[in-house]
């Protein structure tokens, strides 16, 4: 199944989506849009109040990267929603159509199979987390420099986690000219690291990187820096946590040490929304074309 002349649902989400619904819509879809911001949907789009009543008939729908909660509200920027999902609303859909979400809850999961549709949870596959990590250290990197009166040329960092995000933030910290350490625990990412021309920081030595660091920038979705490792950092440091809510920091104790340390969810549709609509767009041409995962489609 090919993109052009297919309904394509698109459902709630930040800034990104619409940019995904007008893309999807250029080449060639029929988009049926319901929960987007500021109710955005491109020219020609049928716009819907009822999740249920955009599925009718949709060969794909894409559900935001902050997934479908349990209870079955769908993210949507404030003004947009609320926009509750239900699993009659999923009988709308003919058996095969393909549904893409950021994750998807246990219940989402049953329907699904019972159904016979093609579920898909895009945040964790490579093809797209890779691509997302670009406008993630970006937007990082942003918010680090309006957040210290240093530069990141010949400043010290350490990157915690060498993952997706953090190897692609790295590289384009160590392009600024900052020195940068990269923090893990597995001997094959620090390896990576040294590699990659990055110094490489084993995790029970990690104390000793945070004492000369002037950013830290955290990529591990559990308490990492934690009252004890906070109190060896010099004050003037600056924290950007891109992990998934709550974060690694423990931030009680950055507030009572004045250390200044700020969560970074979903940057890629703050910092840019174009690039990671655009991301998003092609996600849902791989699937419906039958990509394997992390295969760019030909000509890409």
């Amino acid at each position: 199944m090919g993109v052009r002349g297919t309904a394509v649902a698109v459902l709630g989400g930040d800034a990104r989506m619409p940019v995904a619904a007008a893309e999807l819509a250029a080449l060639g879809a029929r988009v049926r849009a319901a929960g987007l911001p500021c109710g955005a949907a491109p020219p020609g789009a049928e716009v819907f109040r009822d999740p249920g009543a955009a599925l009718a008939g949709a060969g794909a729908v894409l559900l935001p990267v902050q997934g479908v909660a349990e209870d079955g509200w769908v993210y949507t920027e404030p003004g947009a929603g609320p926009l509750l999902l239900q699993p009659r609303d999923l009988d709308r859909l003919p058996p095969g159509s393909l549904v893409l979400t950021g994750l998807a809850p246990d219940w989402l999961q049953q329907e699904a199979r019972e159904r016979h549709l093609r579920l898909v949870e895009y945040r964790d596959r490579d093809d797209f987390a890779l691509a997302n990590a670009v406008p993630s250290a970006e937007g990082a990197i942003q918010m680090a420099m309006a957040a210290s009166p240093l530069c990141l040329f010949d400043s010290e960092v350490v990157v915690l986690g060498l993952g997706r995000t953090g190897l692609v933030l790295a590289r384009m910290l160590r392009g600024l000219g900052a020195r940068v350490a990269g923090a893990a625990r597995k001997e094959a990412d620090l390896a990576r690291a040294w590699a990659l021309g990055l110094r490489p920081l084993p995790w029970d030595r990690l104390e000793e990187g945070l004492r000369s660091a002037d950013f830290v920038f955290n990529t591990v979705p559990a308490l990492v820096l934690t009252r004890e490792r906070l109190g060896v950092l010099p004050r003037h440091a600056v924290i950007v946590d891109l992990a998934s809510a709550p974060g690694g920091v423990d931030w009680a104790a950055a507030r009572e040490l004045g250390i200044r340390a700020d969560l970074a969810p979903g940057l890629p549709g703050k910092v840019a929304p174009v690039t990671a609509g655009r991301i998003l767009a092609q996600l849902v041409v791989r699937c419906l074309e039958g990509a394997p995962p992390g295969e760019p489609r030909e000509g890409a």
